[in-house]
């Protein structure tokens, strides 16, 4: 019997996912960003259904080691970088790549003692302005970076986009002109495209892209779905109804009695609640389906449980499987309908949640 709630993760869509990005960006070569437990999706589950990618992106040295145990032996780019003199260490004898977007990274390189060189990917802040070396320093950083001779060579190039999912918005455009100049002429790889540059800036797709929310069948514009961008969500969130209630008119439901019936319907409890990652803050007519068709929730959601209104003349009983998101309900409705962005949905699931690779 399969436990609920679950998320039961397609590796065949993942599959799907790696291969359409692999056509959009044919001469990029695939850093598959895996942070965040596989945004949700459990980190080995998505590492061995993408084992096709050139290489994964983490953002601590913990998602890294859990990767090498795991079996894992393509190259691991640290995103946020090592954080401790000892995780140099780690990075040698793992062989792991690592950005380096601070001074304080910077001194820890220069005064170690390491039995071979770090591949090193020095971060621009070209305009997000949270990591990364401002254009003012990078002649000082770069030189630095060169001397070190615990600095594999030749060094790589890395930033961040502020604003690619804005497609009328000019910024990234200027994020891009500032890279280029800093980076023209010189050697090692360089990657500038997450998912949105990806998809709707190709120019900034260069030798590496690392789209992490698309590969998972997920848009990253506001609005938009994966699907018209021929992604297929890997994730379906699911669980069961185990109560099946008559409701009168004028009746309330839940904690503080937000929510009263106009009319005599049937109320559903599904077995998922805040304690499990789903929203807390999910609004009035936020869409679960149940047996082909989409339900409204009503009330707030509980801890462990969470009521929809069924309609009057429903036939659902209990044990029937309800579906909070996954293909045929997209996660990005869900979101819009909540008020927040599917990354979070995705990436908050507790370990309550069974994660299933299907």
């Amino acid at each position: 019997m399969k436990p609920f709630p679950r998320a039961e993760i397609s590796s065949r869509a993942l599959k799907h996912n790696l291969k359409r990005l692999q056509e959009v960006a044919p001469h990029s070569k695939v850093l598959a960003v895996v942070k965040a437990n596989g945004y949700g999706h459990g980190l080995l589950n998505v590492a061995n259904s993408v084992c096709d990618a050139d290489g994964f992106g983490l953002a601590r040295l913990e998602e890294a080691l859990e990767m090498r145990r795991g079996g894992i032996h393509g190259k691991l780019l640290l995103l946020e970088g090592f954080f401790r003199r000892e995780d140099l260490l780690q990075l040698v004898t793992h062989h792991i790549d690592t950005a380096v977007h601070h001074e304080s990274q910077l001194q820890m390189l220069e005064q170690a003692q390491l039995a071979e060189p770090v591949t090193v990917w020095m971060k621009l802040d070209t305009g997000m302005h949270r990591l990364g070396f401002s254009p003012a320093q990078f002649h000082d950083v770069y030189t630095r970076l060169m001397a070190c001779p615990q600095v594999a060579k030749p060094i790589n190039f890395i930033t961040h986009f502020a604003c690619a999912d804005e497609l009328d918005n000019e910024y990234t455009r200027q994020q891009l002109a500032i890279f280029n100049r800093l980076t023209a002429q010189l050697p090692g790889e360089r990657t500038i495209a997450a998912s949105a540059g990806t998809l709707f800036w190709p120019e900034s797709q260069a030798d590496w892209i690392r789209p992490g929310i698309a590969l998972y069948g997920v848009s990253p514009l506001d609005g938009d779905r994966g699907s018209r961008h021929g992604l297929i969500p890997a994730m379906r969130l699911v669980s069961q109804l185990i109560a099946v209630r008559d409701h009168q008119a004028g009746n309330t439901v839940g904690y503080g009695g937000h929510w009263q019936a106009t009319t005599d319907t049937r109320l559903g409890v599904i077995a998922i609640g805040y304690g499990d990652g789903y929203p807390r803050n999910a609004l009035p007519g936020t869409p679960v389906m149940i047996n082909g068709r989409r339900v409204p929730v009503v009330g707030r959601v509980s801890m462990d449980m969470l009521t929809v209104d069924l309609g009057a003349d429903a036939s659902d009983r209990v044990g029937d499987s309800v579906i909070l998101w996954g293909p045929e309900l997209p996660v990005e409705e869900v979101a819009e309908k909540i008020g927040t962005f599917a990354y979070e949905l995705v990436t908050k699931l507790t370990p309550r949640v069974a994660v299933c690779l299907e």
